[in-house]
C-alpha cells in the first residue's frame, strides 16, 4: 500500500498542530453525493465510521491507494487510545432556544461506541484529529471532573437547573466502566440534591441504578435511552459498540421498575434505513415502562456528511441516491439545517410525515401524558473552600 499526500488549504485552529488523516473530502458533483474514494468501502469490525477523513482545520490529508502488494484490506484493527485531559471546566452553557436545558456535562471526549451518525464527531477537528476513526478510538478522560463539578456549584452566584449530561458524547460508553468518572458526577449530584437528565445508549446504566433510583424519590432524575432500531445487524453497523437494542430496552425496564422516570429516544430517524421502526420501538419501549418519548431526524453537520455517505457506499450501496436525496429534501437542498427550530425535525414532506408518524403512534400508546419536571428548590451547594460552618 502507498500513501499520497494532498494539500487541503484549511486553516489550523490556534495551538494545534495539524495532524494528518484519512482522504479529507468526498467526490460530489452539482450538490449530490455520488461516490467515494476506494478506502470508503473497506469497513472495519468494530467500528462505525469507515475512514479517518480530515478535520476541517488541516492542512494536509493522507489518502491510502491499493498498490497490489498488500492490499488495504490488510490493515489492521484499530486500537482505542485513551488520554488523561484535566480540564479547568466541567459544566457547558448553552443558550439554544430549541432545546430543553442550558447546561450540560460530558464527562468524556470522543465516543468508543462509534455511531456513524453522530452529530459529535466534527468536535474532534477542535482537538487536531479526525472526526472520523480518531473520535471513536481516541478518546479523552475529564479526570478531576467531580471536583471540578463542586467547586462550580459552590459558586456564590450559582443557580441551580437541570444539567443534562449525554447530549454530545455518551457518559456510559465502555470508559466508563474502567474510569468511572459518570458516577463520580452523579455522586456529587446526590451530594448537592441537584437535578440531572441523562441520555445514553447503554445498559451500564443500570449500573447506577442505587443512586438514580434515590434521586428519583426526590425528583431530582430521568434517563433517556435512545433506541435507534430494533435489528440488532443494524445496530451493530450503525453503533458498533453501543448496547444492543435489547439491552437498551431491558435498561428502560430496570430504571422504570426502580421508580426511575425513563423515556425513549427515536433518535436519528434514517430515510430509508430505519424510519420503517418507528412505531415499533414505540411500541417496544412503553411496554417496558417507558413514559416519555421524543425523536430526532438525521442531522450531517460538517465532516459528518461525508463521513455517513462512506458508511452507506459501504453497507448499503444501493441507496446511497436515495437516502441522501431525502436528506437534502429535508434539509433545503443541503445536507444539514442549522436553523433553531429545524436542525432536529427538518421540514418538507417527509419530516412533516415523520414528524406526525411519531406523534400519531406516541398518542396512540399513551406516551408524554405527562412531563416529569425536575426539582431544583432542594439543591444544597456545597461548601466552599474555607467557608466556616454555621451555627445555626
Amino acid at each position: 500500500m502507498q500513501v499520497f499526500h494532498r494539500a487541503t488549504g484549511a486553516p489550523s485552529p490556534p495551538g494545534l498542530a495539524s495532524r494528518n488523516a484519512g482522504p479529507a473530502t468526498g467526490a460530489r458533483t452539482g450538490g449530490e453525493l455520488t461516490e467515494f474514494n476506494a478506502p470508503a468501502v473497506l469497513a472495519r469490525r468494530g467500528r462505525g465510521s469507515v475512514s479517518n477523513r480530515g478535520g476541517r482545520y488541516e492542512h494536509e490529508s493522507r489518502e491510502p491507494v491499493d498498490d497490489g502488494w498488500d492490499g488495504l484490506a490488510s490493515i489492521e484493527a484499530l486500537r482505542t487510545e485513551v488520554t488523561i485531559e484535566k480540564p479547568k471546566s466541567i459544566i457547558t452553557r448553552n443558550d439554544s432556544p430549541d432545546i430543553s436545558f442550558d447546561r450540560s456535562i460530558n464527562p468524556y471526549r470522543g465516543c468508543e461506541h462509534g455511531c456513524v451518525y453522530c452529530f459529535a464527531r466534527p468536535t474532534h477537528a477542535y482537538m487536531g484529529l479526525s472526526p472520523g476513526l480518531d473520535f471513536e478510538t481516541r478518546l479523552f478522560v475529564k479526570e478531576g471532573a467531580a471536583a471540578l463539578l463542586e467547586s462550580e456549584l459552590s459558586a456564590r452566584a450559582y443557580q441551580p437547573k437541570t444539567i443534562a449530561i449525554g447530549t454530545n458524547t455518551d457518559p456510559y460508553q465502555p470508559l466508563e466502566r474502567r474510569h468511572r468518572v459518570m458516577r463520580s458526577v452523579l455522586e456529587v449530584l446526590e451530594r448537592t440534591s441537584h437535578p440531572v437528565g441523562v441520555v445514553t445508549k447503554s445498559h451500564l446504566v443500570t449500573r447506577d441504578i442505587d443512586i438514580l433510583a434515590r434521586m428519583a424519590r426526590r425528583g431530582l432524575v430521568k434517563v433517556a435511552l435512545s433506541v435507534t432500531t430494533l435489528d440488532r445487524n443494524l445496530a451493530r453497523l450503525m453503533e458498533p459498540r453501543a448496547s444492543s437494542p435489547e439491552r437498551r430496552l431491558d435498561a428502560i425496564g430496570q430504571l422504570a421498575k426502580a421508580g426511575i422516570p425513563a423515556s425513549v429516544m427515536v433518535a436519528p430517524i434514517i430515510p430509508a434505513i430505519n424510519d420503517p421502526e418507528i412505531e415499533a420501538i414505540l411500541k417496544r419501549a412503553f411496554a417496558m415502562g417507558a413514559r416519555e418519548a421524543g425523536y430526532v431526524m438525521l442531522r450531517l453537520p460538517l465532516e459528518v456528511e461525508d463521513l455517513f455517505g462512506e458508511w452507506l457506499l459501504a453497507h448499503f450501496p444501493d441507496k446511497v441516491r436515495h437516502v441522501m436525496s431525502i436528506v437534502r429534501a429535508m434539509r433545503g437542498g443541503k445536507a444539514y439545517d442549522s436553523t433553531w427550530g429545524k436542525r432536529m425535525t427538518g421540514s418538507g414532506p417527509y419530516a412533516w410525515m415523520a414528524g406526525r408518524r411519531f406523534e400519531v403512534a406516541s398518542d396512540k400508546l399513551g406516551f408524554n401524558k405527562q412531563r416529569t419536571k425536575l426539582r431544583t428548590d432542594l439543591f444544597t451547594p456545597p461548601m466552599r473552600s474555607g467557608q466556616q460552618l454555621s451555627l445555626f
